[in-house]
């Protein structure tokens, strides 16, 4: 049989989509298939667009599962790089709320703390003041937003019923968000589960 162009040993086959995950600050991803990568997996920003490189004999649910995994390494290695500071995180709740609850979540102060171990945020919602742990830096920026906006929501609805959640629904990676936060404590083994920042 002969040898397919497109899938010579040691040629790069590639296939890109144009729609990343939501909540992905790239506008495309591009996967790279490659007969002489065996086993390892890496990515890189290049412009607008994320390039996953993953061994060519790899499945389609792998390949999914891998830039999944791949675009949560770079959006942590991209936060870490540079955490906002207290005024830039309160300008950052301000857009969420504008973007997510019409800019009715209206926070006096937000800022970062080091004295929550076992919340990753909490507000108080007579004071409006909403403060974040110092444990979320360096993780997703999505994650950090999904806390902030939980912690927005809570200067709406108090409790967390039925109308808190609703108000959630708005964030499309509210649930991708709260399995990382339950993967860390699982892996940290704390005795509070976040999937309630405020609690």
């Amino acid at each position: 049989m002969p040898a397919d162009p497109l899938h010579r040993a040691g040629t790069p086959q590639r296939s890109t989509t144009s729609q990343p995950p939501s909540g992905s600050r790239a506008s495309a991803i591009e996967v790279r298939r490659s007969a002489r990568r065996r086993r390892t997996v890496s990515a890189y920003r290049e412009g607008d667009r994320t390039v996953v490189l993953i061994p060519a004999r790899m499945s389609e649910a792998e390949e999914q599962r891998w830039v999944s995994v791949m675009l949560d390494k770079l959006a942590a290695q991209e936060s870490r790089r540079r955490v906002p500071g207290d005024a830039e995180l309160a300008a950052h709740a301000e857009r969420l709320s504008a973007q997510y609850f019409d800019g009715r979540a209206r926070p006096r102060t937000v800022r970062w703390v080091t004295n929550q171990n076992t919340r990753w945020g909490s507000c108080t919602p007579a004071e409006g003041s909403i403060r974040l742990s110092h444990r979320l830096k360096g993780m997703p920026e999505y994650v950090i937003d999904y806390v902030l906006l939980h912690e927005l929501a809570h200067l709406l609805v108090p409790g967390h019923g039925p109308d808190f959640w609703r108000l959630l629904e708005a964030y499309p990676r509210t649930e991708r968000a709260r399995g990382y936060l339950e993967g860390v404590v699982a892996a940290e083994r704390l005795p509070h589960l976040p999937g309630d920042p405020g609690e």
